[in-house]
């Protein structure tokens, strides 16, 4: 039976999976980059086993999702898991040394790549991109992962992801049940059911960075609620509560300078941020990326990465003029 041979037919049958494929590519792997490898990989995959797809067997929806399952084990099987700091160590003391972990993290997703004008969009559940719920997962083994990203999140009966998984409904289920009580005993940090509009959280973050321009730390700490988590891969140092992240910022200010550049950023489906640059010579250099979550009390949460592989999947100028232009000319 198989897909239409023309590649323009094939190609606009499957291409309004392309979003929401990445989307569940990044909650398997943890990386934005790897994710966009993975869709590529799969989209080549079933490019070359058109002729082998029977609609009257599954959706192409479910074939296309049954391909990315197996290049994502694929992938998983040589990759370690990708935790946060806070995932893997105990906390530490905000004035200790910094420490440089040797693990791969997790990665934030740019939410440029979740394409606003493709209609695959509405169907992403944003909670389920958010930083926190992808770091739960990176606690489950990878089958694990996948029986609860296509049950929990895409809502794929068990006969579906048992296809897409290659295994049984039975087996699905089984892992299922482990996946959500591993996940309760990792003791995540919930996401709160019902958080602040975009605009609202985007408010939040605005006057954070008027504040840090301004080396306020007083003022960050306002904004903070009194259990505010801060992580900072690749140091595997994280600490909990705003006097500890008003040291931290107290020492920020005193080691990197209280003179920077902040541009907005937004990644993981609507979590607000932005990079920061600081003042090095006649211009500044990119330092970090900064992304919130933010609950109705304020910033519960400051994800902070020092990732070039980051950097450059939310196309980031390593360094920009005093105007907040890209070194030699242009914008970010």
């Amino acid at each position: 039976m198989g897909v239409t041979g023309r590649e323009d037919g094939f190609d606009r049958l499957v291409e309004p999976f392309r979003t929401e494929l990445l989307a569940y590519c990044y909650r398997m792997l943890g990386s934005a980059h790897d994710a966009e490898d993975l869709v590529q990989d799969t989209y080549l995959r079933a490019w070359r086993a058109r002729e082998q797809y029977d609609a009257t067997r599954s959706s192409l929806r479910t074939w296309l999702y049954r391909i990315a399952t197996n290049a994502c084990l694929t992938a998983l099987e040589v990759r370690g898991r990708r935790p946060l700091p806070s995932g893997l160590v105990a906390a530490s003391d905000p004035l200790g040394p910094l420490v440089q972990g040797e693990n791969a993290w997790l990665q934030p997703l740019p939410d440029s790549l979740l394409d606003a004008g493709d209609p695959a969009r509405a169907v992403i559940d944003r909670s389920s991109l958010r930083l926190a719920f992808a770091a739960a997962l990176q606690h489950l083994s990878a089958r694990q992962r996948g029986a609860l990203i296509l049950r929990d999140v895409l809502s794929f009966s068990a006969a579906e992801a048992a296809e897409i998984l290659g295994t049984t409904a039975a087996s699905v289920n089984s892992s299922l049940q482990r996946a959500r009580t591993r996940v309760k005993e990792v003791g995540v940090r919930q996401e709160p059911l019902s958080e602040p509009s975009a605009a609202e959280q985007r408010a939040w973050v605005d006057r954070y960075m008027k504040a840090f321009e301004q080396a306020d730390v007083e003022g960050l700490k306002r904004l903070l609620t009194e259990d505010v988590l801060m992580e900072m891969p690749p140091m595997v140092n994280w600490f909990v509560g705003r006097s500890n992240y008003g040291l931290f910022m107290e020492w920020v200010f005193g080691a990197a300078g209280k003179d920077w550049l902040l541009k907005e950023v937004a990644a993981n489906g609507g979590q607000p941020g932005f990079a920061a640059y600081r003042r090095v010579g006649g211009g500044y250099e990119l330092h970090t990326l900064q992304i919130f979550t933010v609950t109705a009390e304020g910033i519960s949460r400051n994800s902070v990465f020092q990732d070039s592989e980051v950097f450059a999947s939310f196309g980031l100028a390593a360094g920009l003029d005093a105007q907040g232009l890209v070194n030699g000319g242009g914008g970010v």
